[in-house]
């Protein structure tokens, strides 16, 4: 009997030695795991610094060649007569020098854009006037790219807190995108529309619901996935950032972004965001 129990006790405490290896064993492969996440973490927040830094070390020294071949190009303006077809020669070159200093500026702007902090200063806003004010800025540049830009803002005012200036740069970014689809494939009817809409979720809080319509090409089902992804593009210029920026902005101001596209059709993108009373 009293070995039976003997027995029994020598089991119990093996098996709770086995336990207790098991979870100091599984407590630690934790504590190593949080701290590789911790190091890679703190290693992106380097490598992020650095990269960010060297953007705005490149871009000075873009400001003076662009700045240089402006000066360069007044200088040959003053070419002799006799001189005519090098005169050309040399303000095409620049021409092609300027253009390229200057989309390389551009890109590098839009990655400071979104690699740096994004700081909202959100007020009470009406959202119906903010884009109202966005259409009358965008009005010349869709009508000199052919669109017919309309724009259906409700009659009673939506109010949100929001930063107006971001939230006015994430709805742009969804216009020029589609400005270009439509202009890009040549669309026999190229119209944008703007418009906003109140809805609830599921849990019944209010919501507006900003529509970006445009009637071009539409987006095929393997690209859609993918396309608020960080440099990802379909067009042979442009960083990629455009979408991605627009979803970081609607997101920080705790909204969404959904996307309805059929292709041949048009593409509905819809900025989700809360609304206040």
């Amino acid at each position: 009997m009293l070995f039976t129990f003997g027995a029994g006790l020598l089991a119990g405490v093996g098996v709770a030695t086995i336990a207790a290896r098991f979870v100091v064993k599984r407590s630690l492969a934790k504590v190593r795991s949080a701290e590789r996440r911790a190091l890679g973490a703190e290693r992106l927040a380097e490598v992020g610094s650095m990269t960010a830094g060297l953007a705005h070390e490149i871009k000075n020294p873009l400001s003076t060649i662009g700045l240089n071949a402006q000066l360069l190009a007044e200088d040959i303006e003053e070419f002799p007569e006799s001189e005519q077809e090098a005169k050309g020669r040399l303000l095409r070159r620049l021409g092609s020098l300027r253009r390229e200093v200057e989309r390389l500026k551009g890109i590098l702007t839009d990655f400071l854009a979104y690699a740096g902090e994004l700081r909202l200063d959100r007020k009470p806003c009406d959202l119906g006037r903010m884009v109202d004010e966005l259409c009358d800025f965008y009005m010349p540049q869709a009508q000199h790219q052919g669109v017919l830009l309309r724009c259906d803002m409700p009659a009673a005012p939506v109010h949100a807190d929001v930063d107006a200036a971001h939230l006015k740069q994430a709805v742009l970014n969804l216009m020029i995108n589609g400005t270009q689809a439509m202009t890009a494939a040549s669309s026999a009817t190229k119209e944008l529309i703007l418009k906003i809409e109140t809805a609830e979720d599921t849990e019944k809080h209010s919501l507006a619901i900003i529509h970006v319509i445009d009637t071009g090409p539409g987006i095929a089902p393997d690209v859609r996935d993918r396309i608020f992804r960080p440099y990802f593009t379909t067009k042979n210029t442009g960083t990629g950032l455009g979408l991605a920026t627009t979803r970081r902005i609607v997101e920080a101001h705790g909204g969404r972004v959904e996307l309805v596209t059929e292709v041949g059709t048009g593409s509905d993108f819809r900025l989700l965001l809360p609304t206040t009373e």
